[in-house]
């Protein structure tokens, strides 16, 4: 019977290999370095505005109402002398919460022909979410800021002297960005004004939930608190 030779247990690498912890976090796999205020910090030195804009129903426009929309769009379009970024968000969304709201509202009603309604109304519900997705759209507009808006000389200096998650330092990154960004956030606010939207720049807790939504997606419930 051949005879094999086993190697010793201590010449196996993986046992020679002290344990180390795991000391990197999901946030080095990030592009962002921090939120500050109303500023969207990226570790490149880069920066963004985050804007939400309401919708338009514009199926529902008259012919008039609807050839001013598209001026003032065009308006809008032609006005820009910087780069914009349009994302609109998608998302299934859970009803659950809102039929169980449907069913404890109707045992409150005393009226009969109201019962009836309410109960047509949460039959439709029903049989529209069987045959169709219900989705949830969210319309961002996101207003870049280079890195190399921060300067060439800056920049030269920050591949030989870069230290922390910035190449410069968060006040210098913050003054430039702000500079740049803000007048160019308002400009933005008063066109969209002509179009009946109103843009809402995120706040730091608002931009906190919309990416950690993103990094980590869940099915969005239609609860009572909905408008």
């Amino acid at each position: 019977m051949p005879k094999f030779n086993l190697p010793n247990i201590k010449d196996i690498p993986i046992f020679s290999v002290p344990d180390k912890p795991l000391i990197n976090t999901t946030q080095d796999h990030l592009p962002i370095a921090d939120i500050v205020d109303e500023l969207v910090l990226f570790k490149n030195g880069a920066a963004a505005v985050v804007m939400e804009s309401t919708s338009l129903n514009f199926g529902l426009l008259s012919d008039q109402e609807q050839e001013a929309v598209i001026a003032a769009y065009a308006a809008l379009i032609n006005s820009l002398s910087f780069p914009i970024q349009i994302i609109v968000r998608t998302q299934k969304k859970d009803i659950t919460s809102y039929l169980q709201f449907l069913d404890s509202s109707y045992t409150k009603i005393q009226n009969e022909k109201l019962k009836s309604l309410m109960t047509s109304y949460r039959n439709f519900v029903s049989e529209t979410i069987k045959t169709k997705k219900v989705l949830g759209k969210r319309f961002f507009i996101i207003i870049p800021f280079s890195q190399y808006e921060l300067g060439a000389a800056k920049s030269f200096l920050s591949i030989t002297r870069r230290s922390g998650p910035l190449p410069f330092t968060k006040e210098y990154v913050v003054q430039k960005a702000q500079i740049s960004l803000f007048p160019k956030r308002d400009h933005l606010v008063r066109q969209a004004a002509r179009l009946g939207l109103r843009l809402k720049t995120l706040t730091k807790e608002e931009l906190v939930a919309l990416y950690e939504d993103y990094y980590n997606p869940n099915i969005e419930k239609i609860g009572t608190d909905q408008k």
